[in-house]
C-alpha cells in the first residue's frame, strides 16, 4: 500500500468530496422528485379541466337533443292535427257527396220510372261518375294516411340519428379519458425508472466510499 494512499489528509479531502457529491446527488434526486410530482399534478389538473369541459359539452348536447326532440314531437303533433283536420274535411265532403249521390240516385230512379227507355245512356254515365267519385275519395284517404305515416317515420329516423350522435360523443369521451390515463401511467413508470437509476448510482457511490474507507484502515 502506497504512502499517498495512507495519507490521512488526502483521505479526508476525498471523503469530503464524496460526501459533497452524495449531498449534491441527493439534492438532485429531491429536485427530480419535486419536478416529477409537479408534472404529474399538472397533468392531472389538465385532465380534470378537460373532463369538466367535456362534461359541460355533453350537457349542452343533451339539452340540444331534448330541445330537438321536443320540436320534433311538436312537428309530429302539428302534422297529425293537420292530417286529422283534413280527414275530418274529407269525411264531411264524403258525407255531402254521399247525400248528393243518394239524392241523385233518388232522382235517377224517378227519371227511370218516368222514362226508362229514353234515359239508359244517362243512367250509365251517372253510375260511372259515382264510381269515379268513390275511387277518388278512397285514393285521397289513402294518400292522407301515407302522408301521416311518412311524417312519423321521418321523426323516428331523426331521433335515431340523434341517439347515434350522442352515443358517438360518449364513446369519444371515454376513449379520450382512457388515452390520458395511459399517458399518465407511462409518465409515472418513466419517473420510477429514473428514480431507481438515481438510487442505484447513490448506492454505488456509497459502496465506493466505504471500500476506500476500509482500504484506508
Amino acid at each position: 500500500m502506497s504512502t499517498e494512499t495512507l495519507d490521512p489528509t488526502t483521505l479526508l479531502f476525498e471523503m469530503r468530496d464524496l460526501q459533497n457529491l452524495a449531498a449534491a446527488l441527493r439534492d438532485e434526486l429531491e429536485a427530480a422528485k419535486a419536478a416529477t410530482e409537479l408534472a404529474v399534478n399538472r397533468a392531472v389538473s389538465e385532465a380534470n379541466a378537460e373532463a369538466v369541459q367535456l362534461r359541460a359539452t355533453a350537457a349542452v348536447l343533451r339539452d340540444e337533443i331534448e330541445i330537438e326532440r321536443a320540436d320534433t314531437q311538436q312537428a309530429v303533433t302539428s302534422a297529425l292535427a293537420e292530417a286529422h283536420g283534413e280527414i275530418g274535411q274529407l269525411k264531411h265532403t264524403i258525407t255531402a257527396l254521399r247525400e248528393e249521390l243518394e239524392n241523385e240516385r233518388a232522382h235517377r230512379e224517378e227519371l227511370v220510372r218516368k222514362a226508362y227507355n229514353e234515359n239508359q245512356d244517362e243512367i250509365s254515365q251517372l253510375r260511372a261518375a259515382a264510381a269515379a267519385l268513390r275511387d277518388q275519395m278512397e285514393a285521397d284517404h289513402a294518400a292522407r294516411d301515407q302522408a301521416v305515416q311518412t311524417a312519423v317515420s321521418f321523426s323516428q329516423d331523426e331521433l335515431a340519428q340523434l341517439r347515434a350522435t350522442a352515443a358517438g360523443l360518449r364513446d369519444s369521451l371515454e376513449h379520450e379519458a382512457l388515452s390520458r390515463e395511459q399517458a399518465l401511467n407511462t409518465a409515472r413508470t418513466q419517473d420510477r425508472a429514473e428514480i431507481a437509476q438515481l438510487q442505484e448510482t447513490v448506492r454505488e457511490l456509497r459502496d465506493r466510499l466505504q471500500d476506500k474507507m476500509e482500504s484506508a484502515r
